[in-house]
């Protein structure tokens, strides 16, 4: 694993029109390919539709024998990724639904690989919905990484040219997760490879 880059799935999770996470989410996979661990790419949730209503079999149980035909290229996304940067807003002090959704249709494409926030929203950052979505994680047996990146007040936080008035300071902590996000990708690709994940064992 040392010679190869990890597969980095950045997952825009607003699907909400005039949405600003379109902003967020192209610098930040910018930066994430000029770090040199990672193949990056965008998974835009507004691009498949995730209905919110689950089928009766869980999909922990079954996978993609009960998912829509729509959903599958998405599912394989997921699936070939050895880590996820999850960007989100803060809407009424959570996440958006259709991140809940994404989540509530997989299982095993989550286990033992780790997740990053990059959040934004009004005083807050964003951050009370990444805590939320930290305790979501954990039950799809995921990491997730300590130190992520918040917006407050985005609106002010990023210019005409969708960088971040800040830049010194959003790029150094973009990096500081990145590199974490890399040593545990690394880690549990390579446990991953000599142990496949299985909590029912």
């Amino acid at each position: 694993m040392s010679t190869d880059t990890l597969k980095l799935a950045v997952i825009l999770g607003s699907v909400r029109e005039g949405r600003f996470g379109e902003v967020v989410t192209t610098w930040f996979a910018g930066l994430a390919k000029e770090h040199g661990a990672f193949d990056v790419e965008v998974v835009d949730l507004a691009g498949t539709q995730l209905p919110l209503a689950l089928p009766e079999t869980p999909p922990a149980m079954a996978a993609d024998e009960i998912r829509p035909a729509a959903m599958l290229p998405l599912s394989a996304k997921l699936a070939a990724a050895d880590a996820f940067v999850v960007v989100t807003p803060e809407y009424n002090h959570s996440f958006p639904a259709s991140l809940k959704a994404l989540v509530d249709w997989h299982f095993t494409e989550w286990q033992a690989k780790p997740v990053g926030f990059v959040s934004y929203g009004a005083q807050s950052g964003g951050l009370r919905a990444v805590e939320q979505l930290r305790q979501v994680f954990a039950e799809m047996h995921a990491v997730t990484i300590r130190d992520g990146v918040a917006f407050p007040f985005y609106w002010e936080a990023f210019g005409e040219d969708g960088t971040p008035r800040d830049t010194e300071g959003t790029n150094g902590a973009v990096k500081v997760m990145l590199d974490e996000l890399a040593w545990w990708g690394t880690a549990l690709h390579e446990a991953r490879a000599k142990s496949p994940y299985n909590p029912q064992a």
